[in-house]
């Protein structure tokens, strides 16, 4: 039995340019890549190869220093750079370029791996955790961390094939194209963390792939395919958590907390790459889409590939962007260079038109109307935190829980006076956060000159 989660909205879907469109491979490979040594929630990874060094695919370049994920080639050839370059997070990030040889050799120890039904959960995890997979959803949380906490904690696992986000085919495409790495992902995930079943939650305007993986499922019955009604943010975690078992997850805790773990679609067909045929995670599917892309499309990409080279793989711009985006136009982030490489986390660059941008009015003053609360499916008081966000109130901003805040813009889109709210909500986060870090910094000098 299906539930309803609070809040949501129902942006124009706009899946029309893409989501017939087939992921192609590069019809020309990038010349050089850029890896950043993070990718990842977590500490950067460090380098651990040098200029001159040759590479193959799947050779290891970054290892973990903390909570975090190694990080692998995605093309064979020279490094020719141990640097830092432009991100696309913001600012500089220590990054390895690799010059492409065109050969797409494979690391000797990528091979294929005939034992996988003995493997226990732990082994599982451990390829997962060599093989350097994040959260392909968007956040890129390292996937073994998320699967040993759950061991022993949850009775769900829950793959997120909602895709909800408006422009964005790439996973759409791939339960199409690869629908047996997924529901392979799927049973090797809940084998992980010590369960036999698994559930897939895709939105109903994907009827060719909810029918393609039952069809594969078959009479296995141990993947449960379920078709939820389109809704924005569906994809969100406690969300779909919300929406397939109706769970709440309270504020501030982990879906472990109510028994689930989430992992995206593609983050399980990356677990079925990597424990089936041993190869670490290097390359994606990416939806290139917008008004201005002059041939909208998906593509397979090596991880670090520049914008500009998928731009170009997708014919250039037909007309001037007014906005290009890593992600879709909800939740997604500004590109400010075009050097700036794609990541693992990265499923869209967006190119939207002035018109499709809809800038409309100036920012107007809040008529309290209200529709920002009904909208937010955390259901948080958007207007009252604004109202103290502009007053730098941010104890009282906290106090109405703006770090339960999960930005997915529907306060933004739904409200009449087109005013910034997720933006000054990421504001007040990165006060507040700054704050708590002075407190901590200087309770640990105080205790430092008392045991001197």
């Amino acid at each position: 039995m299906l539930h309803q989660f609070f809040g949501g909205v129902h942006p124009a879907e706009h899946k029309d340019l893409t989501e017939h469109k087939a992921t192609a491979p590069m019809a020309e490979a990038p010349a050089q890549v850029v890896i950043p040594m993070t990718m990842h929630v977590g500490a950067p990874c460090k380098p651990v190869v040098a200029v001159g060094d040759e590479v193959k695919v799947g050779t290891l370049i970054g290892e973990t220093t903390g909570l975090g994920a190694p990080i692998h080639a995605s093309v064979s050839g020279k490094v020719v750079a141990v640097e830092p370059r432009p991100y696309g997070g913001g600012g500089m990030m220590m990054s390895v370029v690799i010059e492409n040889d065109l050969q797409d050799t494979p690391d000797p120890s990528i091979k294929r791996r005939d034992n996988v039904e003995a493997l226990t959960g732990a082994e599982i995890i451990e390829i997962v955790k060599n093989a350097g997979i994040t959260g392909m959803g968007g956040a890129g949380f390292p996937t073994h961390v998320k699967l040993s906490g759950a061991v022993g904690k949850v009775d769900t696992v829950i793959l997120n094939g909602a895709e909800c986000e408006p422009y964005i085919t790439s996973d759409h495409r791939l339960m199409l194209e690869r629908g047996e790495a997924v529901i392979g992902g799927a049973r090797l995930i809940a084998r992980a963390v010590g369960l036999k079943e698994a559930t897939i939650g895709i939105e109903l305007n994907k009827p060719d792939a909810i029918e393609h993986l039952k069809a594969l499922v078959g009479q296995a019955g141990d993947v449960h395919i379920e078709g939820l009604k389109t809704r924005y943010p569906q994809g969100a975690e406690k969300q779909l958590i919300q929406m397939i078992t109706g769970r709440q997850v309270p504020p501030g805790k982990l879906p472990a907390d109510v028994q689930c773990v989430v992992c995206n679609v593609a983050t399980a067909a990356a677990v079925y790459d990597a424990v089936t045929e041993g190869k670490p995670l290097t390359r994606r599917g990416v939806t290139l889409t917008g008004g201005a892309m002059a041939e909208p499309m998906n593509v397979m990409a090596p991880v670090g590939t520049p914008v500009s080279h998928l731009i170009k793989m997708a014919g250039g711009f037909k007309a001037d962007p007014d906005r290009l985006l890593y992600g879709g136009p909800m939740m997604g982030n500004p590109i400010y260079d075009l050097d700036v490489p794609m990541m693992k986390s990265t499923n869209c660059i967006l190119a939207l038109t002035k018109d499709e941008a809809a800038e409309q009015d100036p920012a107007q003053t809040c008529i309290r109307c209200g529709k920002c609360v009904d909208a937010c499916p955390m259901r948080l008081t958007p207007l009252f935190m604004r109202m103290r966000v502009n007053k730098r109130l941010w104890s009282e901003v906290e106090e109405l829980r703006v770090m339960d805040c999960i930005e997915c813009g529907s306060c933004n889109y739904i409200c009449p006076a087109r005013l910034p709210l997720v933006q000054s909500f990421r504001t007040a986060k990165f006060a507040i956060r700054d704050e708590q870090a002075k407190t901590r910094a200087a309770a640990e000098a105080k205790k430092e000159a008392t045991n001197a």
